[in-house]
């Protein structure tokens, strides 16, 4: 594992934010590898991304000497080890691509992940196609009726487990509001671009229905609001008259997969800043 350290950070712009947090890392021996910032002119926020080798500085040491710049500068930060592989827990349905795909991309070191469980509300024969190996496998069926009880379970694995990161992939169960809000900015959701449009069953049969032209997947952050919460990434793909229903799911499955691996990677890697209802994607 690299000894590089990434220091993400958001606060009001303000001049000298840029030279203060160089010449911090300039002074202990560090050396900047890449930095990115971002002035939102329009909320005066400044969103800011610097990966360096710390030299012989210790982590626990830049974090509590940080302390100080970032209260008067009252930023929201954090300072961790770039290659780090971080915790996620991974909810899944019948659908099993997106799990598949993420699961082989952390297999061949693509995802600096470590899958700690995997959560289904169906039973694993469901996702036989996927090789889930050791990786613990919780099946926890829902009703309208046992959903609190469900959900109040699913957050008590994910604390047992200590996860860090909750993917969504193809979860086809919408959370509810206590749910949502108890993992807010770590909690990632995929679904079809169809949304609003189509909703419901068989999205991808009422776009062949309707001629659509276009098919995409919005990969995002979950709030309350369903499937409205921070967008991290998206991606299109043009289809015609040609691709039949069957096609179009096709397509749809490579699609999701794609844009949630992505997600994934881009939030594991320290590069998604929350702006709002916004995000700020800082992208290598």
């Amino acid at each position: 594992m690299s000894d590089t350290l990434v220091l993400t950070l958001s606060c009001a712009d303000r001049p000298g934010i840029t030279a203060r947090v160089s010449s911090f890392l300039f002074e202990r021996g560090g050396n900047i590898l890449e930095a990115q910032q971002f002035n939102d002119r329009s909320s005066d926020a400044f969103f800011m991304r610097v990966e360096f080798d710390p030299g012989h500085a210790k982590l626990d040491t830049l974090r509590k000497q940080f302390a100080d710049l970032a209260d008067e500068f009252a930023m929201d930060w954090k300072l961790t080890l770039r290659d780090r592989p971080k915790r996620v827990l991974i909810m899944v349905s019948k659908f099993d691509h997106c799990l598949a795909d993420l699961l082989y991309r952390w297999r061949i070191g693509e995802l600096a992940m470590e899958p700690v469980a995997i959560i289904s509300n169906h039973p694993r024969e469901a996702i036989e196609h996927t090789h889930l190996g050791d990786i613990p496998f919780h099946h926890l069926p829902i009703t309208p009726e046992t959903k609190p009880d469900q959900e109040a379970e699913t957050r008590k694995l994910a604390d047992r487990y200590d996860a860090e990161l909750v993917v969504l992939a193809r979860y086809m169960q919408i959370l509810s509001n206590r749910q949502a809000a108890h993992f807010v900015g770590r909690c990632i959701n995929i679904h079809h671009s169809f949304l609003p449009g189509f909703k419901g069953a068989r999205p991808y049969h009422q776009a062949f229905e309707r001629g659509v032209k276009m098919i995409g997947a919005s990969a995002h952050y979950v709030t309350a609001d369903l499937d409205e919460g921070p967008i991290i990434h998206q991606a299109v793909e043009p289809i015609s008259h040609a691709d039949s229903p069957d096609r179009l799911v096709s397509k749809g499955r490579e699609i999701e997969s794609r844009v949630l691996a992505e997600a994934v990677r881009l939030h594991l890697e320290e590069r998604v800043l929350l702006n709002g209802q916004r995000t700020v994607v800082f992208r290598s």
